[in-house]
């Protein structure tokens, strides 16, 4: 089986720190076969990386696209996804023919969990499982009863902003097995371990350092 982290964070997200060229060498540091590359909203890590022409490690451009509904992941893209509508980002990244994956969705921790229900089981292609950030076990637990009982796919991914948390979560792939059509087919299973509750501390700093959010004044 081949082991690709499907979710992660670049400089190009307001809240990541790692370069892509530091991605890719971690990645084939610690094993990894491919990697996916899901900065918020763009798809300018991911495009960077590729052009990096690496060997010995596949890459994924993808974007992990905030909506009406919450967090969705495209994988396979080239082209940037403008749509906020959760059907039609589903349907954007289906017509460039990429895959959509719905990211951490039983995660009370999140207010970006998209929070699926019985009328959402045939929407996307797969539903990730075990989230590395996930601080609650039991939001990858649900995740992983409402892919057993709906039949829908499983992946994997570390949703890593830093580059200590990358590959601690991915997805099994079968060696023989087109990724995109393994994925959609739901031939794949994650594997993988939570990060530390740390790291979300260090992804607020950041956002303060970057005067994204505001620190707390303290009393």
């Amino acid at each position: 089986m081949l082991k690709y982290d499907l979710h992660m964070h670049t400089i190009y997200s307001r809240d990541g720190a790692i370069k892509p060229a530091d991605a890719i060498r971690i990645a084939k540091k610690r094993g990894l076969d491919g990697i996916a590359i899901t900065d918020h909203d763009t798809i300018r890590g991911g495009l960077e990386a590729l052009k990096l022409k690496t060997e010995g490690l596949d890459i994924i451009v993808g974007a992990e696209i905030k909506t009406d509904r919450g967090d969705v992941i495209g994988l396979f893209l080239n082209e940037e996804i403008r749509e906020r509508d959760h059907m039609e980002v589903i349907d954007a990244i289906r017509s460039q023919g990429g895959v959509a994956v719905v990211p951490h969705p039983f995660d009370s921790m999140r207010g970006s969990a998209f929070w699926l229900t019985d009328k959402d089981s045939g929407k996307m292609d797969a539903i990730e499982v075990i989230n590395a950030r996930c601080v609650l076990k039991r939001s990858n637990r649900m995740a992983g009863i409402y892919a057993d009982d709906y039949k829908v796919g499983k992946v994997g991914g570390s949703d890593a902003h830093f580059g200590a948390e990358i590959a601690n979560a991915g997805t099994l792939v079968p060696e023989s097995e087109d990724i995109a059509k393994a994925i959609s087919g739901g031939r794949t299973t994650a594997f993988g371990r939570c990060s530390m509750p740390l790291f979300h501390v260090f992804t607020t700093a950041l956002l303060v350092e970057r005067r994204v959010v505001k620190p707390k004044k303290s009393r």
